[in-house]
């Protein structure tokens, strides 16, 4: 197989009870997180993959609503 390194973006909403918007905006970045690989054995078997390494390089919310 080759390797291939894949730039994916993904976008959350999330909600947070914080005194300040700044405040809240810090905790959703910080204490957030879901890099890791989700696939079950059988899948990467029948599509032939395997994910090596997922490394969050983007952490930064842009809005509180």
């Amino acid at each position: 197989m080759k390797k291939y390194q894949v730039a994916l973006t993904k976008s959350y909403l999330v909600t947070v009870r914080a005194k300040t918007k700044e405040g809240a905006m810090h905790i959703a970045e910080f204490y957030t997180g879901d890099s890791q690989d989700i696939s079950i054995d059988q899948d990467r078997k029948r599509y032939n993959f395997a994910i090596e390494q997922i490394e969050c390089t983007v952490n930064e919310s842009w809005e509180v609503i």
